[in-house]
């Protein structure tokens, strides 16, 4: 089994936030906060493109190579 198949213990941050009360946030700081989560999409999306091409790159390198 490789390293990225195995549970991993790591803080939700996520879910954590999705439990905080938004109701003492103003109207400027909830916008704030909009934007720093979609900063963080953004990175997660590009952490995650950079990981899959570099997956595919090691699955063609390592591919069993066909026989005639």
């Amino acid at each position: 089994m490789e390293d990225d198949d195995l549970p991993r213990m790591r803080s939700d941050a996520a879910a954590l936030l999705a439990k905080e009360d938004l109701d003492t946030y103003s109207q400027d700081e909830l916008m704030a906060r909009v934007q720093l989560l979609e900063a963080e999409i953004a990175r997660v999306k590009a952490h995650h493109a950079k990981a899959s091409d570099h997956r595919k790159v090691a699955d063609a390198l390592f591919k069993p190579r066909e026989t005639d």
